[in-house]
């Protein structure tokens, strides 16, 4: 049987020649199915396990196509993540260079779209395919310090043969996944990586505080954009009577008149002028604005549950985008999950007779008495599907159809999840 896990940063910043060696031993043990005297560490063990499910040669990857220089350049206009750039380059790029060590930001779907930093550690990464283009999903290379802090959505350092790749192991990376603050989508991962001996423990955290400033920028801009709505909003919403208000592409409200201010309205992903159902308002009238839509509230645009719209579909089924689809007469909306908000829905769609809020603090984090954190969440959920929910106990209503679309191993269900019902749920598939 395995011992504990290995204290790998600790034990890198004191030898990491020697720390490599146990990894490799670790490694080639775990894929010849032999116990190992020491244990990879959780998230490393649980890559491993999702690379041999998914078939990686451990020992070659897979080089694919690098993408052409312009399809690059129509990534990078597109990214969000070119208005942080200024701010990754600033926080990591000084340090990384006298380091040794070279910056690596890739898109969603682990496209390496920016690689600056030391001149030779970008040839040797050249080696490797580690270059502008080249795909760095796990499905693609493996354990690394890209394609796997996009599946788990979490910071996370790879240390020598912690890669699943063997061509990988002379590396030390460290990634943290960057969001859009709008709607806690997945815009990409920075990473810093560089040769195994210039591994320092306090690296991982360096990273993610500079993608959180970058998180914090884009949050700025963001503010910004309403501001700007909110002053083409002003006079429109000043003329009229009634309930109405102005959101941005994304929901966001720059300016309400005839209700109580919502920070934020579900809207169809692919929202059209006309009559629509929305969630919290009900049967409205949609007007495009210029950055934004102008809704309006009729007489009859009570918030409740059409009965016809009875279809709830929860998709799980891809590695990093999810999202719940409401279907009926009234027409079809889908609004994007946030990681803890898949984790609540799924837990709610397996339990349709429903989970109090020690419940499902206890699914969550195993731990009965965080329900105030469950509640927050639960009235950021009920935003935009409150409609849809019942609560003490928390529950879809009974109206509703509920179904979900899961990946065709259940194993891969949610892998960023560390919530202990979900983890069960999923080992539980593998027994």
């Amino acid at each position: 049987m395995a011992h504990s896990p290995m204290n790998v940063p600790q034990l890198a910043a004191v030898d990491a020649a020697r720390a490599a060696r146990v990894l490799n031993e670790v490694r080639d043990a775990r894929l010849a199915g032999r116990r190992t005297a020491v244990a990879p560490r959780p998230v490393i063990e649980q890559s491993w396990e999702r690379m041999l499910r998914s078939g990686v040669d451990p020992d070659h990857g897979i080089r694919p196509g690098v993408l052409d220089a312009d399809e690059v350049r129509r990534r990078r206009a597109e990214s969000p993540l070119r208005e942080a750039l200024p701010v990754l380059r600033e926080g990591l790029l000084s340090v990384a260079d006298v380091a040794h060590h070279i910056m690596v930001v890739a898109d969603e779907e682990g496209r390496v779209l920016w690689r600056e930093g030391c001149s030779p550690v970008l040839r040797k990464a050249d080696g490797i395919g580690f270059e502008v283009g080249a795909d760095l999903g796990e499905t693609v290379v493996g354990t690394n310090g890209v394609g796997t802090p996009a599946v788990v959505r979490r910071p996370v350092q790879v240390f020598a043969a912690e890669h699943f790749v063997r061509s990988h192991a002379s590396w030390t990376c460290a990634g943290a996944p960057i969001t859009d603050p709008r709607d806690g989508r997945l815009l990409g991962v920075v990473d810093v990586s560089g040769p195994l001996e210039t591994m320092h423990p306090a690296t991982l955290a360096w990273v993610d505080s500079v993608a959180k400033l970058a998180e914090a920028r884009l949050r700025e801009l963001h503010m910004g954009s309403l501001e700007r709505l909110r002053a083409v909003a002003a006079p429109v919403l000043a003329r009229m009577g009634g309930r109405a208000l102005v959101v941005d592409r994304d929901g966001w409200t720059a300016a309400v008149t005839g209700m109580p201010y919502v920070s934020r309205i579900a809207l169809p992903k692919s929202p059209s002028a006309g009559r629509r159902w929305l969630p919290a308002l009900g049967l409205c009238t949609v007007e495009p604005l210029s950055g934004g839509w102008l809704l309006r509230a009729g007489d009859e645009a009570a918030a409740g549950v059409p009965r016809d719209a009875t279809r709830i579909v929860l998709d799980l089924s891809r590695p990093r985008r999810w999202s719940v689809t409401v279907a009926g007469g009234a027409g079809t909306w889908s609004h994007e999950l946030s990681p803890r908000h898949a984790e609540l829905l799924c837990l709610l769609a397996v339990h349709r007779g429903g989970r109090s809020a020690s419940g499902l603090a206890e699914d969550m984090f195993g731990d009965p008495a965080r329900t105030v954190t469950v509640r927050a969440e639960m009235s950021r959920v009920r935003r935009y599907l409150g409609a849809f929910l019942e609560h003490r106990p928390y529950r879809f209503c009974e109206e509703a159809d509920v179904e979900i679309l899961s990946p065709a191993d259940r194993a891969d269900l949610l892998p960023h999840s560390t919530a202990p019902a979900l983890v069960r749920f999923r080992t539980s598939a593998t027994r």
